[in-house]
């Protein structure tokens, strides 16, 4: 009997491939992304061993490493003279300072095999005070081919001359790159050693033998490896940086993994139920409850086995395809291997994870009682509450998981706590996490109608359409909650993204509003800026937006009557700098008071200040410096420094009355135009303010401010994503869950055909029940990602805002719901086709 229930069972299967893969859909999807994320990390590291390396293909081998004391300009000569050595290559880098700003000099030769850099314009160097540079920094600043400049770097003791003889093309432009060979490095830097020494060995000769030479030659103490050796390491780290990020990724795929297994836990719920006539009749013949459940355990192992296949095969064609296309529109991307391991583990994973998933089900349709098959309806209605024992485990997870956020929010770092480790916090939220999730998928049918009570209330107003999507909903609540729970976990992981990811924006801009204010610093290293700089500024303004002058000096201290108040030696650095002046004054952040309350007599600290010192907002206190005091009052406490870490921000007049010099420090400034070339033009416009005025240099602060940007939305887009992922198996989800339950309610949509619902409104009525999914899972997920995220914002001690980003999450809502509801547009159509007639002669 067991071997013919089981042979019948998996017979009726295999003859349905179209039902096989409708029920398996989500385990296929979750092959797909499984398989395909190997595939990524595959064509990832490939292409970063292939393309990244910072060492020449023709280099044979490289002489010295970081662990070791580098190679002298004397080794470099005697290595040259080496029988066998075609060419060596000294690779020293310096860092120039001229009035205009700043130069990462470096060593390569222009021509050649070793060579990185290729002349564009102009001529590549060969004496001594010659340099090439790239067209940005051409740009920046201002330097044209056969422009002079003078500047100090290694070991000069006094400015040197420096004259651009070419422009040069390399993979990477920062906007302050200079290239000449090592001998002009050398002499002009005077330096007596390199970083590192290329080599390229004689064609016809042994690489081993001139090693062996070299090595004679540089001594024991220098290291001596071949240029594939070096090529393999920076490959290898590189690769190895992009497997931490896989790991990264290991975890959200994972996840999605879970919800693929529910969805298709739902999926095998609604076809057992279709099929409970059948199933009675076998009990009705002899088939006990364990040869049921192995049929139905055996059904679910080959769907896992024919999804999973078919989505490996998906993902390899796939996998196979993208490279050459992406290598045809000229980017350098390699192809995958083939890893048949990691294929034949997916495949035996997704047999196994839907082997589990169809336990449960399978279990609870083999309690299925003979005289069922007496029934006239093939299909049976689904249970509508839970047992006690899900009630208790749901709610004892509750439990745990609100303990477990209690236990992470009494752990957050407090205002004054001056060391804090995140482990334990974090490990405690993401225990809450889990065991709030798994609290959800217990409780979930006990859940889904208050909230369909609250989200369903406005469609029902809609007419007969929307109170029959209600009510279709409403009657399966165990079904509803399956699919709206993955919905739920997906939302709940792209809003906390979303919002942690708004709440770093906003800590991002406090931290850039402190240290890069403006697009642009002049600055004087303590000395004073030539009043005709701030005025050539100040006059520059169709490049210059905005001049902020301001004054800086190091030695004010605190005083209340004859104490001096905190430990500092040398006292606080005080600044007169106008933040009001600043558009980015709307960014900063206050611990106390208020930024509108500083003026004359009037104070704003950093806490690190307020702290030594014991001060607080409305307290009062004497500024002292050479032996005269002014008296003020705190007007607000900053949560770390001020602008240009400031630890004091002063009025003007009250530095005038200490006695303070009235020429500036230094000076921000903005760039009137948008875009690189606005930036240029600011650039070009203060240079000219500076006009070589000695000691005055000028740094670019909105290249840090993009850095960061792009860095935060990387990352942001990275991790939404991923999270995305469980979205993709949720949809999947409520698509194949709407498909089966078509087939379930053929009679039902027989019958309001028959009363007169027209297939239009058959179809909404489906299709809302569809997006009702995406409505109750995205609000639980979004009740559940919004604290949260604020406890994980917290739990990192980094002092970020809560950030709720209104629109954004507004937006994530609208998606999925409209996902959700796309995703019923075939199922209901497939229903709308059906005659009335025939609807009503099916059984069920």
């Amino acid at each position: 009997m067991r071997a013919t229930v089981l042979r019948t069972q998996v017979s009726a299967a295999a003859r349905r491939p179209g039902r096989l893969i409708l029920t398996g859909l989500a385990i296929l999807v979750a092959a797909f992304v499984v398989f395909g994320t190997v595939l990524v990390q595959e064509i990832t590291e490939r292409t970063v061993r292939d393309n990244l390396s910072g060492t020449p293909a023709a280099t044979d081998l490289v002489i010295g490493d970081n662990e070791q004391p580098p190679p002298t300009v004397a080794q470099l000569q005697r290595v040259r003279a080496v029988p066998g050595v075609a060419e060596a290559v000294g690779r020293p880098a310096v860092g120039v300072s001229f009035g205009e700003g700043y130069l990462n000099l470096q060593a390569d030769p222009g021509v050649g095999p070793l060579a990185m850099v290729r002349v564009i314009e102009g001529s590549y160097p060969d004496q001594p005070g010659e340099i090439a540079i790239t067209p940005r920094t051409a740009e920046r600043l201002g330097l044209a081919v056969g422009a002079s400049t003078s500047g100090t770097g290694g070991e000069l003791t006094a400015p040197a001359r420096l004259t651009v003889t070419g422009l040069v093309d390399t993979p990477d432009d920062a906007g302050l790159d200079a290239y000449a060979p090592d001998s002009v490095v050398t002499a002009w830097a005077r330096l007596s050693t390199v970083q590192r020494i290329d080599v390229r060995v004689d064609s016809g000769e042994s690489a081993e033998s001139v090693r062996q030479r070299v090595t004679a030659v540089v001594g024991a103490e220098q290291p001596v490896r071949s240029g594939a050796e070096v090529r393999e390491a920076e490959a290898n780290e590189a690769a190895e940086q992009v497997g931490r990020l896989f790991v990264l990724v290991g975890v959200f795929v994972a996840i999605a993994v879970i919800a693929a297994a529910l969805v298709v836990t739902s999926t095998f719920r609604i076809v057992f139920a279709q099929r409970m006539r059948h199933l009675a009749l076998l009990r009705a013949v002899g088939a006990g409850r364990a040869t049921l459940v192995g049929a139905l355990t055996a059904e679910g192992a080959l769907t896992g086995l024919v999804a999973g296949a078919v989505g490996v095969a998906g993902a390899l064609a796939l996998g196979y395809a993208l490279p050459a296309v992406l290598r045809a529109a000229g980017m350098a991307v390699s192809s995958p291997g083939l890893p048949l391991a990691a294929a034949v583990a997916v495949i035996v994973g997704a047999v196994v994870i839907t082997v589990l998933a169809v336990l449960a089900p399978a279990l609870s349709a083999s309690r299925v009682s003979p005289l069922e098959a007496l029934r006239t309806a093939s299909t049976t209605a689904g249970q509508r509450g839970i047992g006690a024992l899900r009630l208790g485990a749901g709610l004892l997870l509750a439990v745990g998981a609100v303990l477990a956020a209690v236990g992470t929010w009494r752990l957050l770092p407090t205002p004054e706590q001056e060391s804090y480790d995140p482990t334990m916090p974090l490990l405690l939220l993401v225990g809450s996490g889990a065991l709030a999730f798994f609290a959800l998928v217990a409780l979930g049918p006990l859940l889904v109608r208050p909230v369909l009570a609250v989200v369903g209330w406005p469609l029902r107003q809609l007419g007969p359409h929307g109170r029959l999507a209600v009510g279709g909903i409403g009657g399966t609540p165990r079904r509803a909650a399956a699919v709206s729970v993955v919905v739920a976990l997906g939302v709940t992981l792209i809003s906390g993204v979303v919002i942690g990811g708004a709440s770093m924006g906003v800590l991002a801009d406090r931290e850039l509003a402190l240290s890069a204010p403006t697009d642009f610093e002049v600055t004087t290293n303590g000395a004073t800026l030539p009043a005709s700089v701030v005025t050539r500024a100040e006059t520059a303004r169709g490049a210059l937006a905005r001049v902020v002058p301001y004054r800086r000096v190091a030695e004010v201290t605190l005083t209340r009557g004859a104490d001096r108040l905190g430990d500092a030696e040398s006292g606080y650095p005080t600044s007169d700098l106008d933040v009001a002046a600043l558009p980015t004054t709307r960014s900063l952040d206050v611990a106390q008071g208020s930024l509108a309350d500083r003026g004359p007599g009037r104070v704003v600290l950093g806490s690190w200040v307020a702290r030594d010192t014991g001060l607080r907002a409305g307290d009062t206190a004497a500024l002292a410096l050479g032996g005269r005091t002014v008296d003020v009052r705190v007007a607000a406490v900053l949560p770390d420094h001020g602008p240009l870490h400031a630890g004091i921000l002063a009025d003007r007049g009250d530095l005038d009355r200490l006695g303070v010099p009235t020429a500036y420090t230094g000076l921000l400034a903005d760039a009137a135009g948008s875009g690189e070339d606005g930036r240029t033009a600011g650039v070009r416009a203060l240079r000219q303010a500076i006009q070589g005025s000695e000691g005055v240099g000028l740094s670019v602060l909105a290249d840090e401010r993009d850095r960061n940007d792009e860095v935060l939305g990387t990352l942001v887009w990275i991790a939404v994503g991923l999270v995305s992922l469980t979205v993709l198996i949720a949809v999947v989800g409520v698509g194949s869950t709407t498909a089966l339950s078509v087939v379930e309610r053929i009679r039902e949509s027989g019958l309001l055909r028959a009363i007169g619902l027209s297939r239009v409104g058959l179809r909404t009525m489906l299709t809302a029940e569809a997006g009702l999914y995406g409505v109750i899972g995205a609000t639980i997920g979004l009740l559940l990602g919004v604290p949260y995220a604020w406890l994980a914002v917290q739990t990192l001690g980094i002092n970020a805002p809560l950030t709720v980003p209104v629109l954004s999450l507004v937006g994530l809502f609208l998606v999925l719901v409209a996902l959700t509801a796309l995703a019923g547009v075939l199922p209901a159509r497939r229903a709308a086709r059906v005659s009335p007639v025939v609807a009503l002669g099916v059984d069920g």
